[in-house]
């Protein structure tokens, strides 16, 4: 199994940090957002890892030379002249991927003790298009599952908006940690534009392939948007 890692973000809201490395940079305890998660994804097993970056591209393309590439093979998707949000910037690098190779994709700005042996080992490639890890958390956005834990919406819980690609009376509201794999048969649910989330490309596939939720409420997650968010997790 591959491995993908968006880090194009701007990072915004952990400025003014940002404005001189980008979030991909930004340390926790003197570790950087992506050695964490380069680190988890070794622990796993996964050896070649795709990483996307934009903000600072060449701070993480030199922070990358200077740890020989931790020893695997990294492959860098820029987008330097054009940040592609999530699905885009999955869109661009799809080429890169086999026929039938799931593929293990995370935010560089989530910090979590998620076992991903373990979420990997779960996931089912003749059954699943994708496997999202969610919880049960207070969040402003919401996946809606139905009670099988297919994926058939989602909901803006500020706004009340609610895009439903399957239509069930019961739905359960859970909180994505930002951590997925997926399955290439997803790829042919792109939409023809270049820029787009990532969860627009599951609202788009869940009307025809099963998008399962994986709960795991007894993990710690943490999204890291905001300069408080860094003081909160160093210790």
């Amino acid at each position: 199994m591959k491995g993908m890692i968006f880090a194009a973000g701007l990072g915004t809201r952990l400025s003014p940090i940002t404005q001189k490395i980008p979030k991909a940079l930004v340390q926790i305890n003197g570790k950087p957002l992506l050695q964490i998660v380069i680190e988890k994804f070794l622990s796993a097993g996964i050896d070649e890892i795709i990483i996307n970056v934009h903000h600072f591209a060449g701070q993480i393309k030199e922070f990358l030379r200077s740890q020989n590439n931790f020893g695997v093979k990294i492959t860098i998707s820029d987008e330097t002249n054009e940040l592609l949000e999530t699905g885009g910037g999955l869109k661009k690098v799809s080429s890169a991927f086999q026929i039938d190779e799931p593929i293990l994709i995370h935010n560089v700005d989530i910090i979590s003790n998620i076992n991903l042996g373990k979420f990997i080992n779960s996931f089912d490639k003749n059954k699943y298009a994708a496997l999202l890890a969610v919880q049960n958390r207070k969040s402003s956005r919401k996946l809606l599952f139905n009670n099988e834990g297919i994926l058939c919406g989602w909901k803006n819980i500020k706004t009340g908006e609610i895009i439903l690609s399957r239509d069930e009376n019961e739905l359960n509201e859970l909180s994505f940690s930002g951590i997925q794999i997926i399955h290439p048969r997803l790829f042919q649910y792109f939409p023809e534009w270049k820029i787009f989330s990532i969860i627009d490309l599951y609202l788009r596939a869940a009307q025809f392939l099963n998008i399962i939720a994986y709960e795991h409420n007894n993990d710690f997650v943490y999204d890291v948007g905001k300069i408080e968010d860094l003081k909160n997790l160093s210790v």
